[in-house]
């Protein structure tokens, strides 16, 4: 199809809003799906996604629309996933559109991750056509929501249109805008093909099937092409595009976009936003590649440890679906031999582990998530830590700086104390608040990554009855006061329970990690010291109690030397046996204290 009539466009959205909704009602309108083929939250097609209602891998759907001119248009949706820790998904796939449709819920208005979406798509000069979605509700406020368009995005409230996906009420509408708003794509004038390569999936029989948009040229079989940042040359095999299902098509041409499918086995060949060229007359790079990097670690181990290889190969299959996850061997002291695993945040790390149990039945613990540390010594080397094990002696560290994330935090007015004090607990700063409208104001503030690991954003939501939404980006590093806090049975260190925290923070984490050991700690026959240690310094201690032999019962009257002669005998024998006993901690002791 000729350029002209071909749009490229993606939806953006907070999540929850009605993005997959109104793309399955797209779907229906324009004939791609059959009546009888269609069910709800078509794009998704994990469990996962449909159970908690997010998206969490794009997928592009080529779809053929008559407009009311009578002319046959090809519009590409690029669907995205909404949450933050996709981030670059996003704004790969929105690097590949010339619009997007932002949706916005008529009855919760804009939201943090609506912002912060906006921004990329502006970032890309995307043109931006705003849809009020669930106009249906009974408590819809649609001329509030196109007063916050314009206070908070800059966008004019006229422009948008009202639209319910559920009801499939402004579909027409929204269809025609597409034709008619977004420009249609133009070659970039460069001599041969450019393609971006904005995602991929692995399939058994295909090998990596990489999605494509032509920037320039065309993209046929049997071509040899050259992947300009990992420096491969293929062969593809077959091009094709999805309606939602993969089909073979002849050739894809400028404005384009599909899959191709070459001689690539791991998907670590192929990088997220990677330009295709013709290997015989290389075009220029396409703008925007970074490389993907993991901001949160945790150890995977299998519960079983027979279960090791089993889990190895597993984590190899998870691998090829999602190139953002990295995992290397490890093993412990405590829980034997197991993964250490990247993930780009903590939605990232939940999702990876449902899919393990799930998809895989395997039954695996993971360890308390942590960060990368950057430790500068005392010769000035620099080292990379996200394992407590490996922190170096406190007299040989010069500083150590923990990463920052700047969070935008959007809550109704009457929850601004509340939130001010979660984030000052969090070692936070507040940099500046914004009056969004006559109910809610948005918080920007720059927090430790480690902190808002956990609890926090369950934290916002239970504090603000739910109304509260938050969004974060990475904001480099800072120079904190960190130490390593070691848990010590029995004056042995355990390695499993040792973690990185903020001096400040150190004292209450020990507290609460050698009450949680009492309660899971068999007794045994001599009292058990559980200690929490800073280097030399303990800042926590709890006492497992002796199980004790009543030696007495034998002797009844008769002289008290008798039994004290008895008892100082017993006292002896716990004192010996203390220096020789080792504390066997179960492997259930370890799954409760890694689970609270």
């Amino acid at each position: 199809m000729d350029a002209a009539h071909i749009r490229n466009f993606s939806i953006i959205a907070h999540i929850d809003h009605g993005k997959t909704t109104l793309s399955d009602r797209l779907l229906h309108r324009t004939g791609t799906i059959a009546t009888r083929e269609m069910q709800d939250q078509l794009l998704d097609s994990m469990d996962l996604e449909r159970e908690r209602g997010i998206t969490i891998k794009a997928h592009p759907v080529t779809m053929l629309y008559t407009a009311k001119n009578g002319e046959i248009y090809e519009l590409n949706l690029i669907d995205t996933p909404g949450h933050v820790d996709f981030s670059y998904e996003v704004s790969r796939s929105l690097s590949a559109c010339e619009g997007a449709l932002l949706i916005i819920d008529a009855a919760q208005g804009v939201e943090a991750q609506t912002v912060a979406n906006v921004h990329l798509a502006m970032k890309q000069e995307l043109q931006i056509i705003p849809v009020i979605n669930k106009i249906d509700l009974p408590h819809a406020d649609v001329a509030l929501t196109k007063t916050q368009l314009e206070d908070i995005l800059a966008i004019p409230g006229d422009s948008a249109i009202l639209a319910s996906a559920k009801e499939g009420i402004g579909i027409e509408e929204i269809l025609e805008a597409i034709v008619h708003r977004i420009p249609a794509p133009k070659p970039t004038g460069e001599r041969s093909l450019q393609a971006l390569g904005f995602d991929s999936y692995f399939d058994t029989y295909k090998g990596v099937v990489t999605h494509v948009r032509v920037f320039n040229g065309e993209l046929r079989a049997g071509m040899h092409v050259k992947l300009l940042h990992s420096g491969k040359n293929v062969e593809i095999k077959e091009v094709g595009s999805f309606n939602p299902k993969p089909y073979v098509r002849e050739k894809l041409e400028v404005g384009e976009t599909g899959y191709i499918t070459a001689n690539i086995k791991s998907p670590k060949d192929v990088k997220m936003g990677d330009t295709l060229t013709d290997a015989r007359f290389p075009s220029p790079v396409l703008p925007g590649f970074k490389e993907i990097h993991p901001m949160v670690f945790s150890g995977i181990y299998p519960i079983n440890t027979a279960d090791y290889e089993h889990l190895k190969m597993n984590l190899g299959k998870l691998q090829l679906n999602d190139s953002a996850f990295v995992y290397q061997a490890e093993s412990s002291v405590a829980l034997g031999f197991g993964f250490r695993c990247g993930f780009l945040g903590l939605l990232h790390l939940e999702i990876v582990q449902e899919r393990l149990r799930r998809e895989y039945e395997m039954d695996i613990i993971a360890t308390y998530p942590s960060v990368i540390y950057r430790v500068t010594l005392t010769s000035g080397e620099v080292k990379e830590i996200d394992n407590p094990a490996f922190l170096p002696e406190a007299n040989y560290i010069e500083k150590i700086e923990e990463p920052m994330v700047k969070t935008f935090v959007i809550c109704p007015n009457e929850y601004i104390g509340d939130m001010m004090a979660l984030i000052a607990e969090k070692r936070g700063a507040v940099d500046h608040t914004e009056t969004l409208d006559s109910r809610r104001v948005m918080l920007s503030s720059r927090i430790p990554l480690n902190e808002i690991l956990i609890d926090f954003h369950d934290r916002i939501k239970s504090l603000t009855r739910g109304f509260g939404s938050m969004d974060y980006e990475h904001d480099g590093y800072s120079i904190s006061d960190m130490v390593k806090l070691d848990m010590l049975v029995n004056a042995e260190p355990v390695d499993a329970f040792s973690c990185i925290v903020h001096r400040d923070k150190a004292e209450g984490r020990g507290r609460a990690l050698a009450a949680k050991l009492k309660e899971v700690i068999p007794r045994q026959q001599y009292a058990v010291a559980i200690q929490a240690a800073i280097g030399g310094k303990f800042v926590a201690r709890e006492t497992v109690s002796a199980l004790r032999k009543d030696v007495t019962a034998k002797c009844y009257g008769g002289d008290i030397t008798r039994k004290r002669k008895l008892l100082e005998k017993q006292k002896e024998g716990k004192k010996r046996m203390k220096a020789f006993g080792s504390v066997q901690i179960p492997q259930e002791a370890f799954i409760e204290v890694l689970k609270a």
